[in-house]
C-alpha cells in the first residue's frame, strides 16, 4: 500500500462513523496491487446494485433476513465453505464480492452493507469462530435477535443453531453479551486478525503478517503487543536492526508493569543484533 493509501485507511478508522466497505476494500488494496481506486469504486457500486435488487421495505428484522438470504445465498450465490479458509481471497472484500465465497466474517460484511444500503437494520455479530449478522434493533427493550449466517447461505439460526457454533468454538455456552452488535473497527480488526492467523502458518509470506500487523496498528485502539509481533516478523523477514529496536521499543512499555517480560523482550533484541555478526 502506497503511503497515500496508508493515510487514507488511518483516516477512515479515525472518522466519526468509520465506513465498513471504504476500510474493508483499502485492506484488500493492500494485498492486491491490482486494485486501484476505479476498481473499489466498482465493488461499491456493485453493493449499491445488490442492494438495489431487494424488496422495498421488505418488512420486520425476519423479513429482511429472508430477503437477504433468498437474493445473495439463493440466487446469487454468496457463501462459504471449508477450503475457504486456505485462500488470503477469502478475507478481501473485493474478491470476495468477485467469487462471492469467503469467511464468514467477509460474507458477513456484503451481508450487513447490501442490507445497510436497502435501509434494513442489520448489525454484526461476533460469535466466537463464527461471525454472523442480526436484523433488528438491538436496542429496542423488546428486542429479539434474528441471526442470519451468510457462511451458510444466509440461513436464520435458531437460539440453539447459535449455542451450537458457540460451544462447537469455545467449549462454553453461548452469553447473552455474545449478541452485542461488533463496531465496525472491531470487525476491520478481527478480518486482520485472521490475515495475521493465514501469513503465521505460511512463513513465506511474512510480507502479508508485516502489513496486516501494520494496518492493525493504524487502528485507534489496538493492543500493545501488536508493536512485539511486528518487531518478531521484522527479525523474521531479515530486518534485525530495525526489529531489535522495536524491540526495545517495546520492552521500554512493558518494563512499567512486568520488568522480567521486558527483561526477555531485550533478550530478544541483543538475540536479533547478534545475527548481524
Amino acid at each position: 500500500m502506497t503511503p497515500e493509501l496508508r493515510r487514507r485507511f488511518a483516516e477512515a478508522a479515525r472518522a466519526e462513523r468509520p465506513d465498513l466497505a471504504e476500510l474493508c476494500l483499502l485492506v484488500a488494496a493492500e494485498a492486491d496491487d491490482g486494485l486501484d481506486e476505479a476498481g473499489m469504486d466498482a465493488v461499491q457500486i456493485e453493493l449499491d446494485e445488490l442492494a438495489g435488487r431487494l424488496p422495498f421495505r421488505a418488512g420486520g428484522a425476519r423479513e429482511w433476513a429472508r430477503a437477504l438470504a433468498e437474493l445473495l445465498g439463493a440466487r446469487l450465490g454468496f457463501h462459504g465453505a471449508a477450503v475457504d479458509y486456505q485462500r488470503l481471497e477469502s478475507s478481501l472484500l473485493h474478491e470476495v464480492v468477485r467469487r462471492r465465497r469467503g469467511l464468514p466474517i467477509l460474507l458477513s460484511v456484503v451481508w450487513m452493507e447490501v442490507a445497510r444500503r436497502a435501509g434494513a437494520p442489520v448489525y454484526g455479530v461476533a460469535l466466537p469462530g463464527h461471525f454472523v449478522v442480526g436484523f433488528g434493533n438491538p436496542e429496542a427493550a423488546a428486542h429479539e435477535p434474528v441471526l442470519a449466517d451468510p457462511f451458510g447461505g444466509g440461513r436464520l439460526l435458531t437460539g440453539a443453531d447459535a449455542e451450537l457454533l458457540v460451544v462447537g468454538a469455545t467449549g462454553a455456552a453461548l452469553d447473552p453479551s455474545m449478541l452485542r452488535p461488533a463496531g465496525v473497527l472491531d470487525i476491520v480488526a478481527r478480518i486482520l486478525n485472521n490475515i495475521r492467523a493465514w501469513a503465521a502458518a505460511r512463513p513465506e509470506r511474512s510480507d502479508v503478517a508485516l502489513w496486516a500487523v501494520e494496518l492493525a496498528l493504524l487502528l485507534p485502539s489496538h493492543p500493545a503487543r501488536l508493536r512485539h509481533e511486528r518487531a518478531e516478523v521484522l527479525v523474521e523477514r531479515g530486518e534485525f536492526l530495525a526489529g531489535a529496536d522495536e524491540l526495545d521499543a517495546y520492552a521500554d512499555v512493558v518494563a512499567e508493569v512486568d520488568e522480567d517480560a521486558a527483561r526477555r523482550v531485550r533478550a530478544q533484541a541483543r538475540a536479533a543484533r547478534a545475527r548481524l555478526n
